[in-house]
């Protein structure tokens, strides 16, 4: 998200978090682009989350205040320490790892107990935003206690397959370039009916 007019939009289908890239090789960067003072009427109870890729704990720290994010989304080579560092500011911390075997899902060991959630995204150079999917069936193997979110290539024509997970349960779906009608840029209704289907399963 960095339109305003969409943001506005957005917010009053209260999905549960809202996404701000920070990552200025990303064609979705709200630097230069969104002024902070736009998040500041998002609704309370929606999570304003700041996405990064392998910036400094200042750095994070530094636009988290300006644009009073909720948690951090890290979507880099981030350690152990700074998730441990980022959680005792008192933001929700969520790790992005992009799996290609058992072995990459057994490695989110080492982050446990220092972040929220994990968020299972789609290998890629650019560190996400394929409008790809993985291999969804690696998940079988996440034995972890920390929850976590499903993202990469998640599109509105999967609203059933999500709901008959059964072996797989994610506790949220990060939905992105698949609901765009422009870099950045949401469709408002694609987005209001895949809510209003994942809330009718609940």
């Amino acid at each position: 998200m960095r339109d305003a007019a969409n943001i506005s939009r957005l917010s009053a289908l209260k999905p549960d978090y809202m996404g701000f890239i920070f990552y200025d090789k990303s064609p979705r960067s709200v630097l230069g682009h969104t002024d902070p003072l736009v998040l500041m009427d998002i609704p309370a109870e929606i999570v304003k989350t700041g996405v990064f890729v392998n910036s400094s704990a200042e750095e994070i720290k530094a636009m988290a205040k300006l644009y009073q994010l909720d948690a951090i989304q890290l979507h880099g080579s981030e350690s152990p320490g700074l998730c441990r560092d980022l959680k005792s500011e008192g933001l929700k911390v969520l790790k992005a790892f992009h799996p290609k075997s058992e072995e990459d899902i057994k490695a989110t060991e080492e982050y446990s107990g220092v972040c929220d959630y994990f968020l299972f995204d789609t290998p890629s150079k650019s560190h996400g935003g394929t409008g790809q999917k993985f291999d969804w069936r690696l998940l079988k193997s996440y034995k972890g206690s920390v929850p976590f979110f499903l993202s990469g290539g998640i599109e509105p024509g999967d609203l059933s397959i999500l709901q008959e997970l059964t072996e797989i349960k994610p506790a949220g779906v990060d939905i992105n370039s698949r609901f765009e009608s422009a870099p950045g840029v949401k469709d408002i209704e694609k987005i209001k009916k895949f809510i209003e289907g994942l809330r009718a399963d609940k």
